[in-house]
């Protein structure tokens, strides 16, 4: 491969790895009712479900792991993380949560009401979730490029700002009661956003006068990508390009289990006081109180650390170049690998891969079991399983832009041999994958049916 990359990490800690039968992924498969999400992590051998909490922390989040003040309120951990967010970010107002889902949560529950509209590039699913819940209509407006797996641009997880202005005079400010941005653009296969677009949806936002939230999972990706790949950054340094995209927002969600690398926790980071105070009524009742809001002082004493980390460049080089990788092992091994690849994730369109299945049977399920059943490979469907809702004005049925399967990586956590494997166990099921059949659902929750949905093949 000509891309030459080396871990900037030696390795202290091993985790001995399952190695199963073909019979016995077979029978895991179906006694999770054929989602992946049921299967027993011990029962994966190369687990790219997701790069949410499964990182490898370092030495040094390790050792604020052993400092943690775990009193009740005010605890020293508390001021830690909070004067590192201040710093990495930019906002004066910080409160913790147990994850980014809680942090989205918090903040729809003070400022978002029944009916009306939170626009973004794109909603990933617990984000599109939360609002559904709270009778909102989330609307995604990624630029029509992204939904382009072919081609190869620098920024196609971008806002469409003239949709975007669109929307807005067509229902009125005042049924948006904030506007969002997603960075990477998680659900548009991880792709980045440039800081032009972050800036210029900013703008219209704060002309309309609607507060700017940027969903900030992966911001020092992000500001990677700006930096590769814009020419005016190439020379700046990643943390200052950090504080530039934040310097356009009244406020973000994160979820630190990404960019800040721990196994939990989030947070809501803003400027204004008086809102603080309005979601830390809600943050107490449903999280814990201000100073630690879910978690135990030696989780934000390990987050403050993982902010700074995830910024690192030598890090952030070898994150992208590992990625890009495992894209080239997938697209040698004859699968249609979504271009060009993101920072945290490759995506693979399901739906060109196997064309016989239709959006409604799941093709980007199908793919993933296969892949599972095929080398004990876990990776997770981001297609019409996922975010296929009712229209809420016709009541038609709308399905994924797209049908992907998203092959995550874990951060620190896989050498390249293991993507090796993975492209051995990809060449394998492409031999055979005209004969993959669609599934049907036979039970769901209403929300967030990917989680815990029952699925059977459908028949020939």
């Amino acid at each position: 491969m000509p891309i030459p990359f080396i871990e900037p990490f030696r390795i202290k800690v091993v985790e001995k790895l399952k190695v199963t039968t073909r019979e016995e992924r077979a029978a895991a498969l179906a006694h999770a009712h054929n989602n992946l999400f049921a299967v027993p992590a011990e029962d994966v051998f190369v687990d790219l479900l997701t790069d949410s909490g499964t990182g490898a922390m370092s030495d040094a989040q390790w050792a604020g792991i052993m400092r943690g003040d775990e009193s009740y309120a005010g605890a020293r951990s508390f001021a830690h993380f909070e004067s590192a967010v201040q710093e990495v970010l930019g906002f004066p107002c910080v409160l913790p949560t147990h994850q980014g889902r809680a942090a989205e949560g918090m903040l729809f529950q003070t400022l978002v009401k029944a009916g009306q509209i939170v626009p973004n590039n794109r909603h990933f699913d617990t984000t599109q979730a939360n609002l559904l819940v709270l009778g909102a209509n989330p609307v995604d407006l990624t630029v029509p490029e992204g939904d382009d797996p072919v081609a190869d641009l620098p920024f196609k997880g971008n806002m469409d700002l003239q949709r975007l202005e669109d929307l807005i005079q067509r229902v009125g400010a005042n049924r948006i009661p904030l506007g969002m941005t997603t960075i990477t653009n998680n659900s548009a296969a991880g792709q980045p956003v440039s800081m032009e677009n972050i800036r210029r949806t900013g703008e219209i936002y704060h002309r309309y006068g609607i507060p700017f939230f940027i969903d900030a999972c992966r911001f020092a990706e992000n500001a990677w990508f700006i930096k590769l790949r814009d020419p005016e950054y190439r020379a700046v340094p990643v943390t200052q390009i950090v504080r530039e995209i934040f310097t356009y927002a009244d406020g973000c969600t994160m979820s630190a289990k990404k960019d800040a690398i721990v196994n939990i926790g989030g947070f809501i980071a803003f400027r204004d006081p008086a809102l603080k105070q309005r979601i830390a009524e809600h943050l107490i009742v449903h999280e814990g109180f201000v100073t630690y809001g879910g978690l135990a002082g030696r989780d934000l004493e390990a987050l403050a650390v993982g902010l700074f980390e995830g910024m690192d460049e030598d890090y952030l080089a070898y994150r992208e170049s590992h990625t890009r990788y495992l894209g080239q092992v997938l697209a040698e091994a004859g699968l249609p690998v979504y271009q060009p690849t993101g920072g945290h994730a490759v995506y693979v369109d399901a739906g060109k891969a196997l064309p016989q299945i239709p959006p409604a049977q799941f093709p980007g399920v199908a793919l993933a079991n296969a892949l599972y059943l095929e080398g004990g490979v876990r990776t997770v469907e981001i297609g019409s399983l996922m975010f296929s809702r009712p229209d809420p004005e016709s009541g038609n049925m709308i399905y994924a832009p797209m049908e992907l399967v998203r092959f995550a990586i874990p951060r620190r956590v896989y050498t390249r041999s293991h993507l090796d494997y993975v492209g051995e166990t990809a060449a394998g099921l492409v031999r055979r994958a005209g004969s993959l059949r669609g599934l049907r659902v036979s039970w769901a929750p209403p929300v967030l049916r990917h989680f815990t949905a029952h699925l059977e093949e459908v028949p020939e």
